[in-house]
């Protein structure tokens, strides 16, 4: 049995070592701006601590089309694509561009609410969206829809073969030993310490690792997200899901003489209030591309400690008539744990200490690149035949 035992050991560690060396440069960079973006949201906010709010006044809060019309009476932004509305009178308006012909996208804004003036674009802002372009799609062109999602993909299978070998490889004889599992022999020097703290810290972060690479297959690949919701949910919300996507109800076609009107918010943000009362702390809404009417608001309750745990309506902007609405309330465990996907992958369920455990093991990824490379090298010379040193007499010379 050791022999069998043995040539899978070897092959296992050919397997380790390539996938290591093709990926180690590649896993470094999205694990590096994946830590990077940890605390994201914590950072933006204490950066734009003195724009983010307002002296709240006894006066009303504009209406939304009325905010959005007054600030393109001061200067013209660009075109309106969503506002971050809040029900603190403190809170000010975001207010998000969309992008203009070039494909570019001008920097949001925060605005008072009271009368729609400029308080500042976010600082960090622009910072933070490349470094999480370079984290999902490598900042290759396109996106989303270039080849990006599908490289981080590959990258995320190949660290799964790399814990899976990996785990494998260091299976100690005494298993049941939590010290030869987790403490690494500091006393060591070169190659034995490379491979103690390759093994060791390995380990530690295994489970972290594991959780990351099977959540972040989900924006990789739309074969496994099908496979997941239809695990996890509901048949009739797996029927709903897997149904091709069809364009809301399109307005009435105007007359040629009639130009056609853009829609506004307000007759979506009325319907939104009126359903949810005073219930949300924010809401996001975002106009329809194309020429759909139907604003899509995704609501945080009062109670919320997620950014993924919110609710989300459709509501037709020229009849005010609410399309759809699903609540995270109504949904199953496992309907949960899918819109909790994102803040699973980061470790914010657990609150900060978990977002700092999950920031912490992305940041050693590079670690595991460096001691892997070492170690391939240092086989490669323990495998090289022995020359004798120069001067000295072979015999039969």
């Amino acid at each position: 049995m050791r022999e069998p035992g043995r040539a899978i050991k070897a092959v296992l560690l050919q397997v380790h070592s390539i996938a290591g060396l093709v990926l180690a440069l590649l896993l470094a960079v999205i694990a590096l701006t994946g830590a990077i973006m940890s605390f994201e949201n914590e950072v933006v906010d204490h950066l734009n601590a003195g724009i983010m709010q307002v002296a709240p006044r006894t006066a009303p809060a504009l209406m939304p089309d009325e905010l959005v019309a007054r600030l393109k009476a001061a200067q013209d932004f660009g075109k309106v694509s969503a506002l971050t509305l809040s029900s603190d009178p403190a809170a000010a308006v975001r207010v998000r561009f969309g992008r203009d012909e070039q494909g570019g996208r001008p920097a949001s804004l925060y605005v008072d609410p009271y009368d729609a003036r400029v308080l500042g674009s976010p600082r960090g802002e622009e910072f933070f969206a490349t470094v999480r372009r370079l984290h999902r799609w490598l900042l290759i062109p396109g996106d989303a829809k270039g080849w990006g999602r599908q490289i981080t993909g590959v990258a995320a299978l190949g660290l799964i073969v790399m814990l899976v070998s990996g785990l494998v490889l260091r299976w100690p004889r005494r298993a049941g030993s939590v010290k030869m599992w987790l403490k690494p022999n500091l006393g060591l020097s070169g190659r034995g310490l490379h491979r103690s703290l390759h093994a060791v810290i390995g380990t530690w972060v295994l489970p972290v690792y594991l959780v990351m690479t099977l959540t972040g297959l989900w924006y990789s690949f739309d074969w496994y997200k099908d496979g997941v919701v239809w695990l996890l949910s509901r048949p009739e919300v797996v029927a709903a899901k897997m149904q091709p996507k069809m364009p809301a109800k399109a307005p009435r076609v105007a007359a040629a003489s009639e130009p056609a009107q853009p829609i506004g918010f307000d007759r979506a943000w009325a319907t939104f209030q009126r359903e949810e009362g005073d219930r949300f702390a924010r809401a996001f809404l975002t106009l329809p591309a194309g020429p759909a009417t139907a604003i899509r608001i995704r609501s945080w309750r009062k109670n919320s400690t997620l950014d993924t745990t919110r609710d989300e309506f459709r509501v037709d902007a020229v009849t005010g008539q609410l399309v759809s609405a699903e609540r995270y309330a109504d949904k199953t465990f496992g309907e949960k744990i899918i819109a909790n996907v994102l803040d699973i992958h980061r470790g914010a369920v657990l609150g900060w200490p978990g977002k700092l455990a999950f920031m912490i093991a992305a940041a050693l990824m590079p670690l595991f690149s460096v001691t892997g490379i070492l170690l391939y090298l240092s086989r490669r010379k323990l495998r090289r035949p022995a020359q004798p040193p120069l001067g000295r007499l072979v015999p039969g010379e």
